[in-house]
């Protein structure tokens, strides 16, 4: 007998077809590579270690040569895919390169930017004197002559140079601030904020920044059907938020703090920690900080939350 050929054409919903197209397909990462350079005494540490706080992989003093095996490493999802590399005249022989290998990353397809650091001769000198440090150029010679000799050793890199930040008048705080602006997307300016209940019969977070104490609510650990409960569970909840003036304190304490952290974002502080207490730690701890949190985020905050002596009883 023969068998009847199966139809495919029924096998699966009509819908599926479009469903496929419509799905979205996150794109992955484009690697980026930055180079760090410019004058000694500039500012090339400060902005290398802004990128570091940014989850750039950074190398500092890299010889050029090794630019090539480094971007080896980069690809699209890649857990090392933003890099920046500082080059500069303490590189020596090695940084004469620096400029052809350049050359050949791009003629490779290996796009990059470079960052170039500047800033008046007298301040340079300036800023030598006080840290009492020689000049990678210096050697017996005067510092002011191991400038000159600098500033001619980079000007073709400055002339190629994606972006000159003049450090002469900034501090260390806006150099910060207008290399984060430069590099950062939108997200990664934000300060990330961790919402931490806890108990304070445990003791305090010794990573705390803000101490929230909601003892002044009344202990749902009291009502016998709350006690084996959390402040996960809406029951517990219920009882915490709709206490008199708790909801009013709540809401007063998500305006005062998102406040603050757009003071913190100014000031380029990454991370706060906000921990609320409670006597254990497990019901008005808890049902406060998720409650902030959530506020928070409503307010376009990045936020996580921790409970860290839940489940110690």
């Amino acid at each position: 007998m023969d068998e009847k050929p199966i139809d495919q054409t029924d096998s699966f919903p009509a819908w599926v077809p479009g469903a496929e197209a419509e799905a979205h397909v996150p794109e992955p990462e484009v690697p980026e590579l930055i180079i760090i350079s410019g004058m000694s005494g500039a500012g090339k540490s400060r902005a290398a270690a802004v990128l570091e706080d940014l989850d750039w992989y950074v190398v500092d003093n890299l010889p050029p040569r090794l630019l090539k095996a480094l971007t080896g490493l980069m690809s699209p999802g890649s857990s090392v895919n933003r890099v920046a590399v500082v080059a500069d005249v303490r590189g020596g022989k090695f940084f004469d390169d620096l400029i052809a290998v350049l050359d050949e990353l791009r003629d490779a397809g290996v796009e990059h930017r470079i960052l170039f650091l500047d800033c008046d001769d007298d301040v340079l000198v300036q800023r030598y004197e006080s840290v009492r440090r020689p000049h990678p150029l210096q050697d017996t010679g005067r510092l002011l002559d191991a400038v000159h000799a600098e500033r001619e050793a980079v000007k073709t890199l400055r002339g190629r140079a994606d972006a000159i930040v003049d450090t002469t008048d900034m501090s260390v705080h806006d150099l910060a601030r207008h290399v984060r602006q430069l590099v950062a997307a939108e997200g990664e300016l934000q300060t990330r904020v961790t919402v931490m209940s806890f108990g304070f019969k445990y003791g305090l977070p010794m990573d705390a920044d803000h101490v929230v104490d909601v003892r002044f609510i009344s202990n749902p650990y009291w009502i016998g059907e709350l006690r084996n409960l959390t402040g996960h569970d809406k029951p517990v909840q219920d009882y915490v938020l709709t206490q008199d003036g708790v909801t009013h304190f709540v809401n007063g304490y998500i305006d005062l703090i998102s406040g603050i952290l757009s003071g913190y974002e100014r000031e380029l502080k990454p991370n706060v920690t906000i921990a609320i207490g409670c006597t254990g730690g497990r019901h008005r701890s808890v049902a406060i900080s998720e409650r902030v949190a959530a506020g928070l985020r409503e307010r376009g905050s990045r936020v996580v939350v921790v409970h860290r002596d839940l489940g110690k009883e």
